[in-house]
């Protein structure tokens, strides 16, 4: 229920696709509870969102009535019929793909392919890495993706997790036709106190082929 946006995604969004260099509509996958409309709506964005809960996506139009047509419900691991005749210049992903299959997230990229107008930018923030200390926990739905981590792990109760390595990564983007701009790894451990959690994840800026 993060209601502030990620600083990470901020840095990239003014880096690599400044709204005032054309970036103005704006698909968000996932946008859970509306931490990011604030930034996109300040910069006048034209912003959409497709969130799976219908729940909260009533609480946000109830915030944002003006968004009332463009936050939808809907899997966007699947093209959604109400956005086929709209294209992006900007697909935003703050760690909602990464939490999927390797087969949805997949379908994922070729949806965003479809979505952006030529020479249009997917950011994506914190794509959970092979590196992270959970990658080798809970239940294998197939060799990235894990569910069920247990009690004591940073990641439990989120259900699906993806993990992803360099070569992984670099393979789905070449797949779906995306171009990778920037591919960032970071790592965080905790000194004190201990809690044997290392934190790794990918952060991606690619775009489409003009």
């Amino acid at each position: 229920m993060s209601i502030w946006p990620w600083s990470d995604l901020v840095s990239s969004l003014y880096r690599y696709a400044n709204p005032k260099d054309g970036y103005q509509r704006v698909l968000e996958l996932g946008c859970g509870a509306g931490a990011n409309i604030p930034l996109f709506l300040k910069e006048n964005c034209d912003y959409y969102s497709i969130e799976g809960s219908e729940n909260i996506v009533r609480k946000l139009i109830s915030i944002y009535p003006e968004l009332s047509k463009n936050i939808l419900v809907g899997d966007f691991t699947n093209k959604n019929h109400f956005l086929k005749d709209k294209f992006f210049d900007l697909v935003v992903d703050r760690g909602s793909i990464t939490c999927n299959d390797t087969n949805a997230i997949k379908n994922t990229l070729k949806c965003v392919v479809e979505y952006l107008r030529p020479d249009g930018k997917i950011i994506c923030i914190d794509w959970y890495s092979s590196a992270h200390s959970d990658s080798k926990s809970g239940d294998y739905i197939d060799s990235h993706t894990r569910t069920n981590l247990p009690a004591d792990s940073h990641l439990n109760g989120v259900g699906k997790v993806h993990f992803s390595d360099k070569e992984h990564i670099l393979k789905l983007f070449k797949e779906s036709g995306l171009i990778i701009e920037k591919l960032e790894h970071k790592e965080k451990s905790q000194e004190l106190p201990n809690n044997k959690m290392h934190f790794a994840s990918w952060d991606i800026i690619a775009r489409k082929p003009g």
